[in-house]
């Protein structure tokens, strides 16, 4: 991905570490039904799907609170603003609980599968659906991380202030828009549960389901990586996936371990957002869109 930089690298001890080794961002995404939606609507006559879908708020969610609630931890919940409106109160709890809620579209559809106007539809309608439950998101993430190079400008255009949808680091650096610098706070496939667990055999949204053992076999050992190297070890979870009884637990023992290391701090997004931005030594980048010539590439 080439870009124009500003800045400096990161030093030894950057001041957005606050000291620590690393940062450990626990994240979830509160779905609900609208991965399969987004898979197609006639999917919502299809009872399995649905209710596999609604273990999200009804148990799932609930469950994660109250792991985090036995360790006093922040989380950063992303929620689509159709999960916000089907599941009113869950989302509400979530609040109450102490924790962050972040945007994280309203219909859970690809933006890369999207135009310019339909994509700032899924950005202005989700924060409307926040916004009637008194939530107002600092942060933001793209459903299935799939941002377009208009995401970033188009998120700070409307408030937001920091995303968490491109790969191309693993500390986090801000992203100068002509909107407003935005801070990103870069996740990665290996973090995220999804290609652990996930499975449905209709609609394909996931087809693997591993032992939280083996999960937590590669999420140590990239905790482990970021504590040398100094990073952002930022969890991607789905409530209706690690909610699960086994996994659950597993995570409870992945938060006891990275209390035991004793030199990494946990933040939320929008925390971490203010010491990103109160830390001058962060690398500020301009995002420069790839241009795929077509003489280069013909059959594109």
């Amino acid at each position: 991905m080439p870009q124009s930089t500003t800045g400096s690298i990161d030093s030894p001890s950057p001041q957005w570490r606050g000291g620590a080794a690393a940062i450990a961002m626990l994240t979830f995404a509160v779905d609900g039904e609208t991965p399969v939606l987004a898979a197609g609507r006639r999917y919502a006559q299809h009872a399995m799907a649905m209710s596999h879908q609604a273990y999200d708020a009804r148990r799932g969610l609930p469950r994660l609170l109250g792991i985090l609630a036995e360790f006093d931890i922040s989380a950063t919940f992303f929620v689509p603003g159709l999960c916000a409106e089907r599941w009113p109160h869950a989302i509400s709890a979530i609040v109450e609980a102490g924790h962050e809620v972040a945007h994280h579209s309203y219909s859970h559809r690809p933006s890369t599968e999207l135009t310019p106007a339909e994509e700032r539809w899924e950005f202005e309608r989700g924060l409307e659906a926040l916004h009637a439950l008194d939530i107002h998101p600092v942060g933001y993430r793209s459903p299935m991380w799939a941002a377009t190079w208009n995401s970033a400008e188009t998120a700070t255009s409307i408030g937001l202030g920091y995303d968490t949808s491109l790969m191309d680091d693993d500390r986090p650096y801000i992203i100068e828009t002509a909107a407003g610098p935005l801070v990103e706070l870069p996740p990665h496939w290996s973090l995220d549960d999804w290609e652990q667990y996930a499975y449905l055999n209709e609609p394909r949204i996931g087809n693997i389901i591993e032992p939280p053992e083996k999960a937590m076999q590669l999420w140590l050992a990239e905790l482990d990586g970021m504590r040398e190297f100094g990073g952002l070890f930022q969890l991607t979870m789905h409530s209706f996936l690690s909610g699960r009884p086994g996994r659950a637990r597993a995570l409870r023992t992945l938060i006891e371990t990275v209390l035991e290391r004793g030199d990494v701090a946990f933040r939320t997004g929008a925390q971490l957002r203010e010491a990103v931005l109160a830390d001058p030594g962060v690398e500020r980048r301009k995002l420069e869109p790839v241009v795929a010539d077509p003489h280069t590439y013909p059959n594109w």
